[in-house]
């Protein structure tokens, strides 16, 4: 997927692009006059058409087609973003592993006629994507979960309860991509249909991703979700919620997946000039203090914070050439020692 040029194109902010293509493309048709945005219908479950006319819905009535494309093939649908939301990023981390969000082309492929499973299956990547394109990452940030693990509660890799993330549920990963492990609050908040009715996020699986509540507001009762955080569905057949508690939202999936190897990842940035890529960062012993994240009217962003009475940065911005990145980083992985280098994805 080629980015447009950054100067001329309007899906770029502040120097950083938010998306290649701005048309919202969907294959798919709402026949027979079907309203996919009625909890009370038949259940989606075997009409492909019918999901993929949902899942554009989603997109759209939240606000962000202008940043997220639907491409439709009959099997699936793609739901294509650069990962980048438009809120507040980084901010307050204290349990930060030294990496910063950059825009990454990402198309999450979501099934059209899903099929629930006979088990849970989990992996150490995202599990689904938000409707604002953000990827959606179990509660955990120490690799893939075992069935053992789904289990209990993983407190030490739980990346709420130790400050990893930000105020709007993510972080930058070790692709130095922007992803969601929690309720993504900001986003919520930002959508124009938020409630309860609305749908946040589609799984991997194909089924779609509500709020604290279930769809008609009531409260979800204690035992209702199951280990994935999910339940039955009349209309989808199944859906997955968020939750105050741990988990928090999708744990695991449900739902058949062909082959979960083929799910997408964000690959980390790599040396224009080839090379070796950057090693992911370390987070430094007992967290670090003051984080704060700034995003400059020129283009530039700026990650500033100390540990141990001493000031760290990691500085990048836009190179000339598309998809690259010129970064100036002082690291506590790294010693203190400043590094440049332009690095492209």
């Amino acid at each position: 997927m080629k980015r447009p040029a950054l100067k001329s194109s309007p899906l770029f902010r502040n120097g950083f692009p938010l998306i290649a293509g701005a048309t919202l493309l969907v294959a798919c048709s709402a026949s027979d006059g079907l309203q996919a945005d009625q909890h009370d219908q038949a259940s989606l479950s075997d009409r492909p058409d019918m999901r993929c006319e949902q899942i554009r819905n989603s997109v759209v009535e939240a606000g962000f087609s202008d940043k997220v494309s639907v491409t439709c093939d009959g099997a699936r649908a793609l739901i294509a973003s650069d990962t980048y939301p438009d809120h507040e990023k980084m901010t307050g981390i204290v349990g930060t592993n030294e990496q910063v969000p950059v825009p990454a082309d990402y198309a999450a492929p979501v099934p059209l006629n899903p099929v629930l499973g006979t088990s849970p299956v989990t992996r150490d990547a995202a599990l689904a994507v938000a409707v604002n394109g953000v990827p959606i990452f179990d509660y955990t940030g120490g690799g893939e979960m075992t069935q053992a693990d789904l289990q209990h509660h993983q407190a030490q890799h739980d990346t709420l309860q130790t400050k990893q993330l930000d105020a709007c549920g993510g972080h930058a990963g070790r692709g130095d991509d922007y992803h969601y492990h929690v309720k993504p609050a900001c986003m919520i908040a930002e959508m124009k249909n938020s409630g309860d009715a609305a749908i946040i996020g589609w799984a991997f699986d194909g089924f779609p991703i509500f709020g604290d509540n279930n769809p008609d507001g009531s409260a979800i009762k204690p035992g209702d979700l199951d280990i994935c955080n999910g339940q039955p569905d009349g209309v989808y057949g199944y859906r997955y919620h968020t939750s105050e508690a741990a988990p928090y939202i999708v744990q695991c999936l449900m739902g058949e997946v062909a082959d979960i190897r083929d799910l997408p990842r964000v690959a980390p940035l790599q040396p224009a000039g080839g090379g070796p890529g950057l090693a992911p960062g370390r987070p430094p012993s007992g967290g670090v203090d003051n984080l704060v994240f700034t995003e400059h009217d020129d283009g530039r962003r700026t990650m500033e914070y100390s540990y141990q009475g001493q000031d760290y940065y990691m500085n990048y911005s836009p190179a000339d050439e598309d998809g690259c990145y010129v970064f100036e980083t002082r690291t506590v992985t790294n010693q203190g020692d400043v590094k440049t280098g332009t690095y492209c994805r």
